[in-house]
């Protein structure tokens, strides 16, 4: 996808959040997230897009630290201001992106062709998936994501978070997991070992221990551990059903 695509998908992802919320109570769960209520996953989100940003922004070349996040973020608002804090936040961001020239340089924490780029997919997805959980403590579905960013988003997941040194998705004895959507250009093999994850893309001959097809939208709410594995009915899974215990487990983003 191109940035001008993630910054659209971006645009998108969180209107739809904040339609979800506006028609929603503060205070209900978030099933996706069971530690969290509605107004929890706002202040997480609009905190994230204040936090993120400020890189391109500013150029900063190196992490905030706290203080210098708590001042990006600013204060959090009460209740009654939190979904427009969350729009305004949400706006201000996807004009960031917009606007930064192509060549910015800030800093970055996952390999992509240049700063910009990643900060457009990684709040591409951020919102993409967090619009899920809005949905699930509205109780009602929304739309599927679109199925170039959900392929993008297992790409980004797979191939960027999952084989960081910090993930902790890993087997005392190695296990092989194929993930291929059925609806467009994607297939990933994972090989879980006690080392970080090494993936290859493609089609491969090597067999899997378990094998996942589906839609790309199913798969990629699947991978994210927001849509159980008996709810994504889409989803064919083909071998060692435990391993998807173990990646529920400890495939998470940290």
């Amino acid at each position: 996808m191109e940035i001008t695509e993630h910054i659209e998908a971006l645009r998108h992802e969180g209107t739809l959040l904040a339609d979800a919320a506006a028609r929603t109570d503060l205070s209900a769960p978030v099933p996706t997230c069971p530690d969290w209520q509605l107004r929890d996953l706002l202040r997480h989100t609009g905190h994230v897009h204040r936090w993120a940003a400020a890189f391109p922004a500013r150029g900063l070349r190196a992490p905030l630290d706290e203080a210098d996040e708590e001042a990006a973020v600013g204060p959090m608002p009460s209740d009654a201001a939190l979904l427009d804090w969350f729009r305004e936040g949400h706006a201000a961001l996807v004009r960031t992106l917009t606007e930064a020239p192509a060549d910015v340089e800030c800093w970055s924490f996952l390999p992509a062709p240049s700063p910009l780029a990643f900060w457009a997919r990684r709040q591409a997805h951020e919102t993409a998936v967090h619009r899920h959980d809005a949905d699930s403590a509205a109780g009602e579905p929304g739309p599927v994501v679109d199925t170039a960013l959900a392929l993008d988003g297992i790409d980004e997941l797979l191939r960027g978070f999952m084989t960081r040194g910090r993930a902790t998705l890993r087997s005392d004895r190695p296990r092989t997991l194929r993930v291929r959507a059925g609806d467009g250009p994607g297939s990933w093999h994972l090989a879980i070992t006690q080392e970080p994850l090494t993936v290859t893309t493609g089609e491969s001959p090597e067999p899997a221990d378990l094998t996942l097809t589906g839609p790309a939208d199913e798969l990629y709410l699947l991978l994210w551990n927001r849509l159980p594995a008996d709810q994504a009915r889409k989803v064919e899974p083909t071998g060692d059903l435990d391993l998807l215990d173990l990646w529920r487990a400890t495939a998470m983003i940290r």
